[in-house]
């Protein structure tokens, strides 16, 4: 047997010169991909002959002239593929459809091999389309008018905020004290404006201790409360807030205490809510217990008529309906209450402390349709600070009411006051700091 070591540029050439030197019966042993091509080690019996090399032909001369204009042509062609400046790009189609047109001439050189050989030459040229396929650059990636604004938008609110933070470091290094107190509002849950509002006209000479006794004046001045006037003069008065903040029970704790300090025959009670089903059966047996009567108006003129069927009561209290501040069926109630102008109507929002920053604020834009009285604060129980409700407070300058810190009526009712607000304020911030 004779071993023989071929060594060509690519498969097809090194397949070809087996055949041509060993014949087609020739066994090929390995192929290894090597620099520069393909090595290929083939072998064939001695006892077969391996046909005699082919004479190569001499080429018939050609004129002078043709053959130095074929020249020139050749070099002008290596000149343009070469300068990166007029070459074509490649175009995505072309290398499937070279690979495809040199697979087919491979079968068609290889037919007189054995099936084996043919198969191990179709492995080989697989493994040079994969290469090939991944030597191709990814197509580059389109980038929308979207996409570059979202990008720029990112971009601009990173810098927004590490601006932020070197003007809070700077004014930490330049008013540390003013900087304090703010810090501590905003750990009661005011918000970063009020705090800085607050505090701007702190003297600068003032330390850590006096600072924070100046800044408890400032909230003391900024809180206002109706010392109890729903209890001392009476009227008729209209509770309204959202849903399950509290405000049949704040009426029956209101009702109780007025009834225990004038009587029960000089307080009534009225339900405006006729849209939930057995809505007034609450308010009805809060009635019975304090023995007042309740009445159900539906709309403007049947609440005109009962104001003036209780006109001899001296307290009025109207439960309103429960809703959400983005209900449409809102706006319907306030009109009502509006509408019946015969009898002058205080109105009072209920919210409760526990809500949201973001909650407070939409509440008391949506229920400010109509004039606002004062606040009643809920769920005090409940709450972890109280800087949200006294921010809101303070910022659209109502007075505060009464607070309501249980479910018993009716000793869960307390009268507000400035210091009483700040002292519970201070404690939850206590509180919450040594948690």
């Amino acid at each position: 047997m004779k071993i023989h070591r071929f060594f060509a540029k690519d498969m097809r050439s090194a397949l070809a010169e087996v055949k041509e030197t060993l014949g087609v019966d020739a066994v090929i042993l390995s192929n290894t991909k090597v620099n520069g091509g393909i090595e290929i080690v083939a072998a064939v019996d001695a006892d077969k002959q391996a046909p005699a090399p082919r004479q190569a032909q001499p080429k018939p001369q050609r004129p002078l002239a043709d053959r130095f204009n074929e020249r020139e042509l050749s070099e002008d062609r290596v000149t343009l593929s070469s300068s990166p400046r007029v070459a074509e790009p490649r175009k995505k189609q072309a290398p499937s459809l070279n690979w495809d047109w040199q697979a087919k001439e491979q079968d068609s050189r290889t037919e007189s091999l054995p099936e084996w050989s043919r198969n191990l030459a179709r492995q080989a040229m697989g493994q040079e389309m994969e290469a090939s396929a991944a030597a191709e650059p990814a197509p580059a990636k389109k980038v929308t008018i979207g996409e570059l604004s979202e990008e720029m938008q990112s971009l601009r609110q990173l810098l927004e905020h590490q601006l932020s933070g070197l003007r809070q470091d700077a004014k930490a290094r330049r008013a540390p004290v003013r900087t304090m107190m703010e810090e501590r509002l905003v750990e009661m849950g005011f918000t970063q404006a009020l705090a800085e509002e607050l505090v701007a006209p702190m003297p600068e000479a003032l330390g850590a201790n006096d600072g924070w006794k100046w800044v408890r004046v400032q909230l003391k001045k900024r809180l206002y409360c109706t010392d109890n006037s729903i209890l001392r003069k009476g009227g008729v008065v209209a509770m309204m807030g959202p849903t399950g903040v509290g405000k049949t029970t704040t009426i029956a704790k209101l009702a109780a205490h007025y009834a225990l300090k004038h009587g029960a025959d000089q307080v009534a009670l009225v339900s405006t809510d006729s849209y939930r089903i057995g809505a007034h059966e609450q308010l009805a047996t809060y009635g019975r217990i304090i023995g007042c009567p309740v009445k159900v108006a539906k709309d403007a003129e049947e609440l005109e008529d009962v104001l003036y069927q209780l006109r001899n009561r001296s307290l009025v209290l109207i439960d309103t309906a429960g809703m959400g501040q983005r209900d449409l069926r809102l706006g319907q109630q306030l009109a009502t209450l509006i509408q019946a102008g015969q009898v002058p109507i205080q109105r009072y929002l209920v919210l409760a402390a526990t809500a949201q920053q973001r909650v407070l604020n939409d509440a008391m834009k949506r229920f400010s349709q109509v004039p606002l009285d004062g606040l009643v604060l809920t769920k005090l129980d409940e709450t972890l600070s109280m800087g949200e409700v006294l921010g809101l407070a303070i910022q659209n300058t109502l007075p505060i009411g009464y607070l309501t810190d249980g479910q018993r009526v009716p000793e869960d009712l307390q009268v507000a006051q400035p210091d009483n607000l700040l002292e519970r304020a201070l404690a939850l911030f206590v509180d919450g700091a040594a948690a």
